[in-house]
């Protein structure tokens, strides 16, 4: 039995201070988990405007804090606050970098100072823990965000007595976003130099705060098993498949965890009617169904059915084989609802889409976390035709409400989502392989047919119901990770 461990995860967003994607859910989630698990656990974000907007009770804890920024010290404030999971959370206030509509990016484009916001973010990481005086064994980093974290250590504070046993663990949950930006940001990293090379910091004559995280990290890991094979590829790999290639023996693929504290029809607070998992088809799954075509103002008869989308509007999620697709969907006895932000021009082809399909398709473009539950619960189907897919949640989520997924077989989604078999009745979903609308239309098919057979339907119901894929096993596994990062920190 290993030793309880002193853990701080470090992400750019986390329920229930923010949220742009599935980032948010694992960060608010795991160190729940590992609490559970017997371990001292400490969480830090920034403070984002949407932070205030959740009226949470927060105090100031360090009135002051100087970050390094290149040749000057920017303030900031760190806020905390202790919510009912009993787990200390930081927010880092400083409202120049943070006190703004949307986290990283507008739907025009990225933020033009990114780069200075998380060199902040991430220094400021070390600078707080220092105040704080708690030492962490480990420090779990997040996405580029916090990339940088990583070589601090190897770096500026190498010497530091302070941080001598304190190992790193980097999670890459999404390879696209790689935080990419010139070298001329350098000087404000206050890093040396010396590590702007091909086995540092430096990525085609750019810098790249992910590279950062994967080449300085002691451990590096994954949000599924599938996804730590597939960035090793030149078709997955987004350019660092050669990094990944290096440190492959380093990296490691766990499978994401679900709360069902609040991604459960049992427990949930935002639909119309809780109901059972147990497997069976049930009057509140009748209900949130009514509820959310009452929302969205369609109509369909019960043999028709509901496909659910709850998604970035982005080419990775598959918007672009789905608006090929959707003129011969639209042909199909089904509705749809798709709730997401993302890149404007998605935003407008899809609006275009709602107008002219006003009677099958409902496209609402926005953040709603109580829609998304809406969604979860009232679907009968839920479609994640992802390009490429780290992990996925919607579709573990989905498995419990009994909402069945369709998705493209890649990454996480191809982990956990086995294709259904009538003769044997085994299985939880259908999938497609081959990246095309083609293929997408004849996996939605597939469903709606079977959707006709209330006994394979109630069927597949059942066996996506009686799932679990709750965060304790995979928390475990992150610990083993942690121990195996502090083992290898000795070493070096």
């Amino acid at each position: 039995m290993s030793k309880n461990l002193k853990i701080l995860i470090a992400s750019s967003e986390a329920i229930p201070f923010s949220k742009t994607g599935g980032l948010a859910d694992v960060a608010g989630a795991l160190p729940k988990a590992l609490k559970s698990l017997g371990h001292e656990v400490r969480l830090e974000v920034p403070y984002y405007s949407m932070s205030k907007k959740q009226n949470l009770n927060v105090k100031e804890e360090i009135s002051s804090l100087e970050v390094p920024i290149a040749d000057r010290k920017q303030q900031g404030t760190v806020l905390s606050t202790v919510l009912a999971d009993k787990v200390p959370t930081y927010l880092i206030k400083q409202d120049q970098y943070y006190d703004r509509e949307y986290l990283y990016s507008t739907p025009q484009g990225d933020y033009p100072d990114n780069a200075e916001r998380f060199i902040f973010f991430s220094r400021s990481i070390l600078e707080m823990l220092k105040k704080l005086d708690f030492t962490p064994d480990v420090i779990h980093c997040n996405d580029w965000q916090t990339g940088l974290v990583p070589a601090y250590l190897k770096t500026l504070y190498a010497k530091d007595e302070f941080f001598k046993n304190t190992s790193t663990i980097f999670t890459v949950h999404n390879l696209g976003y790689q935080g990419k930006f010139w070298a001329l940001d350098m000087p404000m990293t206050n890093l040396p130099w010396e590590i702007f090379n091909i086995n540092g910091i430096e990525y085609y004559g750019d810098i790249s705060f992910l590279k950062s995280g994967l080449m300085f990290s002691d451990v590096l890991s994954t949000v599924s098993k599938g996804y730590s094979r597939e960035i090793q590829t030149p078709e997955f790999g987004l350019g660092m498949e050669g990094v990944l290639q290096y440190r492959k023996k380093d990296l490691y693929g766990i499978v994401n965890g679900v709360d069902y504290e609040v991604w459960s029809p049992e427990n949930d607070k935002f639909i119309k009617k809780t109901y059972s998992t147990n497997g069976k088809t049930s009057e509140g799954k009748k209900t949130c169904r009514e509820d959310l075509l009452k929302e969205f103002g369609l109509k369909a008869a019960k043999d028709v059915p509901i496909i659910g989308m709850i998604s970035r509007f982005a080419d990775q999620k598959g918007f672009d084989i789905l608006a090929e697709a959707l003129p011969e969907l639209m042909k199909q006895n089904l509705v749809m609802v798709i709730l997401g932000t993302g890149e404007q021009k998605y935003h407008d082809l899809f609006t275009a889409l709602n107008k002219e399909y006003s009677k099958k398709l409902k496209v609402l473009i926005a953040f709603d976390n109580k829609i998304a539950h809406k969604i979860e619960a009232g679907s009968d189907m839920f479609l994640m035709p992802s390009k490429y897919e780290p992990c996925g949640l919607n579709q573990i989520y989905s498995l419990k409400y009994g909402t069945i997924p369709i998705v493209r077989a890649t990454g996480g989604l191809d982990d956990t989502i086995q294709g259904y078999n009538p003769k044997t009745g085994k299985g939880n979903g259908f999938k497609f392989s081959e990246y095309s609308a083609q293929k997408l239309i004849e996996s939605v098919k597939s469903a709606v047919s079977l959707f006709q057979d209330p006994t394979q339907w109630n069927k597949i119901v059942q066996n996506a119901m009686k799932e679990d894929h709750s965060w304790e096993s995979s928390a475990k596994e992150y610990i083993n990770l942690y121990n195996i990062a502090l083992e290898k920190n000795k070493i070096n």
